[in-house]
């Protein structure tokens, strides 16, 4: 087995023992963390039935990505990664437990659940931006975007495994015992990444302080215009593109009437449809023209939701999910590798701050997607979406020539 990682081309980064446990860990927290977006969106969605109390609860777990986005890249900058990214895991246990305990014991009121979603999007935050320039430590930069890819489908396959079980644990035990079981596989998850060795090949040999990390910070956005406008064309796709999984189950309730166990099969399927998405950017190895293939996912990513409106039977509906949750997930990694290919190396993991608050941003489009869900309905919402952001594809090729050439 392990002679076929080590000379297949999509398994190039399987070399590296600690990406492995790296790999392994974090397809056990991504169970966690799709058990966690199905259950969420269902509590918040059973005890209020609003489609805006939807967005906020989603752009609550959202918020603290863009208000610690910068904190989260100095901090990571400064930290032993190796170490730090199993105390944050460890985190995320301790507040999936208190999320349990406030619903076992039969208190739970919906500021309660806000403010525990507002806590897990604080962790989250953080182990986003520490976990992805961890990564690039191990691999290097010669196979950071095979290294970013496999970390993607590491994360697709545990939140499609994630979501599949959250329906079926919802309906059949309950939403407070599935977040005790959210919380043990955060713990089996520490476990495995207590067996990391190394701080990686690609790893900051002299760390600033966190002040003095921010300071520079600023420097650099001002003068890198590269990492600036990617940070930009992160911020459209996570406004237009991302937010359509706030509204899946409105889809599932309303629009197809298939319930909970339905909506964590559509959330199972669109892991499905990003799996195979990176699985086919980890195939590239080093490819020279990542800027423009951004482009046009972009606006592959567009016309897919703009399908949506179309969907009236599950069957139809899973497939645009899948392309659609194809296309983000692919994004999601070329932005990833190419902001850390963009600055040097001291500072990846500020690099990787400015994507984090890239998608905190994405609470406007949460909040926004259901506001409009509301007036005009689901695939109203996603038409309208999916419109401006092939638009902003199409445009960023003939505007964007930085971008359209970057390796």
């Amino acid at each position: 087995m392990m002679k076929y990682l080590s000379e297949a081309k999509w398994a190039t980064s399987f070399r590296y023992r600690d990406f492995r446990l790296l790999w392994g860990s974090t397809v056990i927290q991504s169970v966690s963390f799709g058990m966690e977006r199905v259950s969420l969106g269902w509590l918040i969605f059973e005890m209020t039935d609003s489609v805006f109390m939807l967005g906020i609860a989603t752009a609550a777990n959202m918020a603290p990505a863009f208000f610690l986005g910068i904190v989260s890249g100095a901090v990571a900058d400064w930290a032993n990664r190796k170490l730090f990214v199993r105390f944050l895991v460890l985190a995320a246990a301790g507040s999936a437990s208190l999320m349990a305990l406030v619903l076992l014991t039969g208190l739970a009121q919906v500021w309660h659940v806000l403010g525990l979603a507002t806590l897990t999007g604080t962790v989250s935050a953080f182990l986003m931006t520490v976990r992805q320039a961890y990564t690039y430590d191990i691999t290097g930069p010669t196979h950071a975007l095979n290294g970013m890819a496999l970390s993607s489908v590491s994360m697709s396959l545990g939140s499609m495994a994630g979501a599949l079980l959250s329906g079926v644990v919802i309906s059949t035990l309950g939403i407070g015992e599935q977040y005790l079981m959210v919380a043990a596989i955060y713990g089996l998850a520490t476990v495995v990444l207590m067996g990391t060795r190394d701080v990686g090949q690609a790893a900051v040999a002299e760390r600033g302080s966190v002040v003095e990390n921010l300071v520079s910070y600023v420097h650099l956005l001002r003068v890198n215009r590269s990492l600036m406008t990617l940070m930009l064309m992160t911020i459209a796709i996570e406004i237009f593109g991302f937010s359509h999984y706030t509204l899946l189950p409105v889809f599932a309730k309303d629009v197809l009437g298939v319930g909970a166990t339905g909506l964590g099969i559509m959330t199972g399927v669109g892991q499905l449809g990003g799996l195979l998405g990176v699985l086919v950017l980890a195939n590239l190895g080093n490819f020279r023209r990542k800027g423009l293939l951004v482009l046009a996912i972009t606006t592959g990513f567009g016309l897919g939701l703009m399908a949506f409106s179309l969907a009236s039977h599950m069957l139809f509906f899973l497939a645009i999910l899948a392309w659609v949750n194809g296309c983000a997930m692919s994004l999601d990694t070329l932005n990833r590798t190419l902001m850390q290919e963009n600055v040097p190396n001291e500072q990846r993991g500020r690099a990787m701050g400015s994507w984090t608050l890239s998608i905190g941003v994405g609470p406007v489009g949460k909040v926004g997607v259901g506001a409009l869900g509301e007036a005009i309905g689901a695939p109203g919402a996603l038409l309208v979406n999916g419109a401006i952001l092939a638009l902003v594809g199409v445009t960023a090729v003939v505007a964007l020539p930085r971008i359209r050439r970057l390796p």
